[in-house]
């Protein structure tokens, strides 16, 4: 059995995979006050356009022809079925608009998720199922395990600049100014489709342990995923910080970057850890 995966652009996973693996990849557009980039940007350009402009940019949900546009070459192709895996529900209506193409369509030879997640950890599921996907491609199996790490995966960020928490509604601005003068870091959770404002620590330190204590709950037969939002050197510095606690080597850690989709709701400076929970 031939597997073709689809994500939309929120799902953060490096161009190898992508390339290898031939996933299509929905673009999600983005606008910077008047400016519309209907394909996204890289992730360069992108933060460099954040940095210099100061402005918060909105991003926009692919709709239901631009799925069925890219679905159609598969429709009811004996050798291929496709799995679509969406952006959590609870973020936005993607997965209606994949219902939608699929209903248009007629297409029987496909299987669709939304992942409850976003951003690497929709990235390390996918690489998870790819992974799977090579030792066992029987259809039953493959979507088993596609939904068993749909369940299992957790998402914990620190947040490096309050602004962008401010601007999508989920901190107050009275919060935003004690947390910036107090070197309060808000800790954010992403876990069964929701995102929650986990905790507030003081000071960079204690928001390590504080990620690092909840990745002690992980299952060891799945590796861990760091992820970034043009903050390499803070992500790698945690990475360090977590090879004793989680018996991890440093240098084979896998760090993702987060693109302008989940970008634009965090900002730059954003950073984390995922895993896959014991059952």
């Amino acid at each position: 059995m031939k597997y073709k995966i689809v994500v939309d652009a929120s799902c953060d996973i490096p161009k190898e995979y992508v390339d290898k693996y031939g996933i299509i990849v929905v673009p999600i557009e983005v606008r910077f006050g008047d400016e519309l980039y209907p394909e996204g940007l890289d992730s360069a350009t992108f933060y460099k356009k954040v940095r210099e402009t100061g402005i918060i940019p909105k991003t926009s949900m692919p709709n239901q022809y631009l799925f069925e546009e890219l679905l159609s070459p598969y429709v009811n192709d004996p050798e291929y079925h496709v799995i679509v895996v969406t952006i959590s529900s609870e973020m936005t209506a993607t997965i209606h608009q994949v219902e939608g193409a699929v209903q248009a369509l007629k297409m029987q030879n496909v299987t669709y998720r939304q992942s409850g997640v976003a951003t690497w950890a929709h990235g390390a599921v996918i690489a998870e199922l790819l992974k799977f996907i090579e030792k066992d491609d029987t259809l039953e199996h493959v979507i088993a395990k596609l939904d068993e790490l749909i369940r299992k995966v957790k998402l914990y960020a620190v947040i490096g600049d309050l602004k962008y928490l401010r601007a999508s509604g989920r901190l107050s601005a009275t919060s935003q100014i004690v947390g910036s003068m107090l070197n309060i870091k808000p800790i954010i959770s992403l876990t069964g489709g929701k995102v929650t404002n986990e905790a507030k620590v003081m000071g960079e330190a204690k928001a390590h342990l504080y990620m690092i204590n909840k990745a002690k709950d992980r299952d060891e037969n799945y590796p861990v995923y760091f992820g970034n939002s043009d903050c390499r050197k803070l992500v790698e510095n945690f990475v360090e910080k977590c090879a004793t606690p989680l018996s991890l080597d440093p240098k084979k850690q896998e760090i993702f970057d987060i693109s302008y989709v989940v970008g634009s709701h965090v900002g730059p400076n954003c950073y984390g850890i995922v895993y896959f929970a014991k059952d």
